[in-house]
């Protein structure tokens, strides 16, 4: 499933092809007719993007909700594009079309019911007020693993299996640890790693998490083996101390750290 960082990079490069323009809108794919007849020929004001979820706003007063859930993609394509696949939405820009395919949620909603889903999220590590203090108030009432924890977009929002490994990894955190045992101390340092990661992801466009400083080439020409310190790399030495990555399964999915680094 998309990370948070997806959402607000898709929200900021939708942002710079479509807002402020009248696009046109079609569903190629026929099971979203109606709402894009009701977005076709209007003009987008705004893209919001909360954890993992993604808000377009229109002058006509509708609100477009998508979530991508496990395969779902925006893609960005020239608008003289051959149309490939089940398109449930097609956004046409003056210069750029946007195709969405997959999704696990796609609607028009009210104001009423974009506030339902958004009082259920925790606080968003890239949105306009990080909050650190209600991240540690939500993170003291659980007791069950840090990493499952994590998870839960009612205690912050956007981070999926790949980031909970990662950011446990780089604070040095065993992700099996009860979360109400965390100190403040760790608690901070644990906000802002998360902080920290998504903005690189965000600039990026992927999720990279190694340091500059260990590896011998850009960040953005890591390959895929190259990016994590800990996320899918069980049974191989730890980049950092050299003892092998161990896994289990917390949360209900399968976590990966270092149990030197994460003592």
């Amino acid at each position: 499933m998309p990370e948070g960082h997806t959402i607000h990079r898709l929200a900021r490069d939708q942002a710079k092809d479509l807002v402020g323009h009248q696009l046109g809108a079609s569903s190629p794919q026929g099971r979203f007719a109606e709402g894009a007849a009701l977005l076709d020929r209007s003009t987008l004001e705004a893209t919001e993007a909360h954890g993992k979820h993604l808000v377009h706003r229109y002058d006509n007063g509708q609100i477009l909700y998508v979530h991508l859930g496990l395969i779902g993609k925006f893609r960005r394509r020239k608008l003289d594009t051959e149309l490939i696949g089940a398109i449930r939405l097609r956004l046409e820009g003056p210069e750029r079309a946007w195709e969405l395919v997959g999704p696990m949620r796609c609607e028009l909603i009210d104001e009423d019911e974009l506030d339902t889903i958004l009082s259920k999220l925790g606080p968003d590590p890239l949105g306009p007020k990080p909050d650190v203090d209600e991240f540690a108030r939500r993170l003291q009432r659980r007791r069950i693993p840090i990493a499952a924890a994590l998870l839960d977009q009612s205690v912050v929002s956007g981070i999926g299996n790949v980031y909970r490994s990662e950011i446990c990894f780089l604070c040095g955190i065993d992700p099996r640890r009860p979360a109400k045992e965390l100190s403040d101390t760790e608690m901070e340092e644990l906000w802002a790693s998360t902080v920290e990661q998504l903005e690189i992801g965000v600039r990026l466009n992927r999720i990279v998490t190694v340091s500059r400083d260990e590896v011998d080439k850009p960040l953005s020409r890591l390959n895929r083996t190259e990016r994590l310190y800990a996320y899918k790399r069980g049974g191989m030495e730890c980049r950092r101390c050299g003892d092998e990555i161990k896994s289990d399964e917390v949360g209900a999915r399968k976590v990966w750290w270092c149990p030197t680094c994460q003592s």
